[in-house]
């Protein structure tokens, strides 16, 4: 779901002085009654412009999607309710993708219900204890649904339930108990003569006029206790048959009657939100190895991922990238992607201080590859710093113009730098944290940049410093809510002080200032290159027999991102490197090969180099690291030889042939260090989707491909898409639609969605 808070106007009740004019206002975004994001706090005015979009996944069902404005007030221990917006799931699509303006209604706590009750209802005929007749109505509430979450936690629900006769007289039972565990009975009998707890005289024809309500309520213990919503049921529909069950929605307080409001103002909303039908996971096959094949197209604009950016840029701009980045990611094959799309884009880039300063098709997957894979790499890096930031709060304004009176500029400055310090530190000190895709990604564009702009000595620099600077770590410090870094927006005098940080940092993260400062060349320089890991071993010699002590010698090894080498002593010079694009496996190696424990193989272009780590922690460290550095190498094995080549033979195959490929299958090495839930087959639904969405741009482009190729030369329609090699592009859109619509038709065969049967 895509959200855009636009602004509000005319915040406040016509009545009253002022209309809130003194009260900060914000805007807070809610699925039913849980809040899921806030806008930041907009001060002093009842027109607020908030200008904030928000982009989440929806991770469970639900009925209403609510917008509330909130005065936030200095004076008030709560934050003071002015009004909402709630549109309900089933007219999202009268708003989709359009700007409205809605009236904000109030906020009556009453009225704030939401899910579902299972109700049985019986109607019995009994003999009483003195012989007469009576009609035993039996109601039993056996289940509860969708009910709202309260402050962040499941409720506590419980129930009462009123019996309304035609005299206004009623029943209640006041015993609270859970809603599965509740059964209630009446008894209603033709004569008054018996006195009992659950009996009272009804007379014949007013039998039918009975109405059942139950309320349902949460329990708040110490705290008061919550409505959750009300359902009345008319005893007439035991008329045909003596029990009934069914699902009733449950409704607000009094059926929701409502005088005429105040007014309240007004809120602009944009509001885009899909749903996914995803289908058996056989269906996606051809397309999902569509879009995987992209990086090994030539060129690179030819390929299917490339082609999808190019037909949604003007609909919804390069959002249509992210499923094929988290698709991508999933499946080993972004860095390529990533590497070509780049260097597509220095082909047409002319100046090298305009390097990756745009908004691009290859800057949008840097930019997505560093949200996905770099949140944990932020929080280490920057939430210490942020959380002191915010629990010190010390003024840093710098501006003359907007100095508060009694401030003074040189101590906020001396505060400002020392905020700088910190946030810049931790982030040229923390390359050890980062995610070796980013660090491969890096590595690739400072070569890509180097050679595009051979003169240039600092490009390789800035074409890393234009990311991990200024699209990463100062947008982070900007926001941290974003990355949840923090929970909510910072108050506004904190925003102001981010913002003069993450200012500071985009300075100094661009060139035009770091190739003043060697200090801070030489941190760039060490965040490409770092050491990841390295320990005292004992190493194999090369072409040694299989036993003996002299066998194997105390090396000191060393892996940085770029090569693996091993030492004499620390910080001695390095007496073998093997480069880390040459690994071609790390697996463990079996205790008999040569009578050690803890023992590993690092696989490259050469002859196998096998390792004795200090313990089974530093084993399966030393593997883990080296598989996390090499997992994007061209050429790595799917199998290999648990034991060594000795003899003139595999002691665990017995084949005598050295370049035999292994025995056993390597062992699969997750992404380094990101846990990712990628559900491929949604990516891929959603990938169709967009492709759906935009046939008609793809016709065109596949029109522009066969006037290039007749008229041999770019035509005026083909300016709107990059269209290199139009022969391989026109194959690729004509396999598109042929899977396009093969896809379709699966979609079509299984026909649209039905809500859940049973409900009322």
């Amino acid at each position: 779901m895509l959200l855009s808070a636009g602004e509000a106007k005319n915040l406040g009740p016509s009545s009253g002085p002022n209309r809130l004019r003194d009260l900060c206002t914000f805007c807070t975004i809610s699925l039913d009654q849980e809040e899921v994001y806030r806008t930041k706090v907009y001060e002093k005015s009842v027109s607020p412009f908030y200008g904030e979009d928000f982009y989440f996944e929806i991770p469970r069902p639900f009925q209403c999607l609510s917008f509330y404005v909130y005065a936030k007030s200095m004076f008030q221990i709560r934050d003071l309710p002015i009004g909402k917006v709630a549109i309900r799931k089933e007219d999202l699509y009268k708003y989709c993708g359009k700007e409205n303006w809605f009236q904000l209604q109030p906020v009556d706590p009453h009225s704030e219900v939401q899910g579902k009750v299972h109700l049985e209802m019986k109607l019995n005929e009994l003999i009483t204890e003195n012989g007469s007749i009576c009609q035993q109505l039996v109601v039993q509430i056996i289940a509860c649904q969708g009910l709202p979450l309260i402050s962040g936690q499941n409720c506590d629900p419980y129930a009462t339930v009123t019996l309304v006769g035609p005299a206004r007289w009623v029943y209640k039972n006041e015993v609270k108990l859970k809603v599965s565990q509740f059964i209630m009975f009446w008894q209603v009998t033709r004569s008054s003569s018996y006195k009992g707890r659950s009996h009272f005289h009804v007379e014949e024809e007013d039998i039918e006029k009975l109405e059942i309500k139950v309320e349902l309520w949460n329990n708040g213990n110490l705290a008061q206790d919550v409505f959750l919503g009300e359902t009345r049921v008319s005893v007439k529909i035991l008329r045909s048959d003596n029990a009934h069950k069914a699902w009733y929605l449950l409704q607000p307080k009094g059926n929701g009657t409502k005088s005429k409001p105040d007014d309240l103002g007004s809120l602009r909303l944009k509001v885009t939100y899909t749903e996914d039908n995803v289908l058996p996971s056989p269906c996606y096959m051809a397309l999902r190895n569509l879009m995987l094949k992209s990086p090994d197209v030539k060129p690179i604009s030819a390929s299917a991922a490339h082609v999808l950016g190019d037909i949604c840029r003007e609909s919804v701009g390069y959002d249509a990238l992210l499923p094929v980045v988290r698709l991508l990611l999933h499946h080993n094959r972004l860095l390529p992607f990533l590497t070509s799309v780049a260097a597509l884009e220095l082909e047409n880039t002319q100046e090298a201080n305009t390097i990756f300063r745009g908004n691009s098709l290859a800057t949008r997957c840097i930019d997505d590859m560093m949200k996905i894979v770099g949140k944990s790499y932020l929080t280490v890096t920057l939430k210490p710093v942020l959380n002191e930031i915010f629990e010190s709060n010390k003024t840093c304004e710098i501006d003359p113009v907007k100095l508060k009176e009694g401030d003074n500029v040189e101590v906020n400055k001396e505060n400002l730098q020392g905020y700088v310090h910190k946030v810049f530190t931790s982030i040229t000190q923390s390359s050890s944290s980062c995610p070796p895709l980013m660090c491969d990604v890096f590595r690739s564009l400072r070569q890509l940049a180097s050679k595009r702009f051979p003169a240039d000595p600092h490009v390789q620099y800035s074409a890393v410093s234009s990311f991990i600077f200024l699209r990463f770590f100062a947008v982070a410090v900007l926001s941290p809510h974003t990355f949840q870094l923090r929970t909510h927006h910072p108050d506004p005098e904190i925003s102001r002080t981010l913002t003069l940080i993450s200012k500071t940092i985009q300075s100094l993260g661009s060139w035009g200032s770091l190739s003043k400062n060697k200090l801070v060349r030489q941190l760039l320089v060490r965040r490409c290159v770092h050491v990841i890991f390295n320990r005292e071993v004992h190493k194999r010699a090369q072409g040694r027999k299989r036993l003996g002590k002299k066998n194997f010698k105390k090396r000191w090894l060393r892996v940085t991102n770029q090569e693996l080498s091993y030492h004499k002593q620390k910080g001695k010079e390095a007496l073998c490197v093997i480069p880390v694009k040459n690994i071609l496996g790390v697996e463990k190696l079996e205790e008999s090969a040569f009578n050690r424990k803890n023992m590993f193989q690092v696989i490259h272009s050469e002859k196998p180099l096998y390792v004795q780590a200090g313990n089974c922690v530093e084993t399966n460290s030393w593997i883990e690291v080296l598989s996390q550095v090499s997992r994007c190498n061209p050429g790595r094995l799917s199998t290999f030889h648990p034991s060594a080549y000795v003899g003139g033979s595999w002691l665990c195959c017995t084949e005598t042939n050295e370049s035999t490929p292994g025995c056993k299958p390597c062992t699969a090495t997750l992404l380094a260090n990101i846990q990712l839930d990628i559900d491929c087959d949604r990516e891929t639904e959603r990938i169709f989707s967009f492709f759906s969405s935009s046939r008609s741009r793809l016709q065109k482009m596949e029109d522009a491909c066969a006037g290039m190729s007749v008229y041999l030369g770019q035509q005026e329609e083909c300016s709107a898409f990059t269209i290199q090699d139009p022969k391989e592009t026109f194959r690729t859109i004509k396999e598109l639609g042929e899977v396009l619509d093969d896809l379709q038709a699966h979609h079509d065969s299984k026909g649209a969605l039905t809500d859940e049967p049973g409900t009322m």
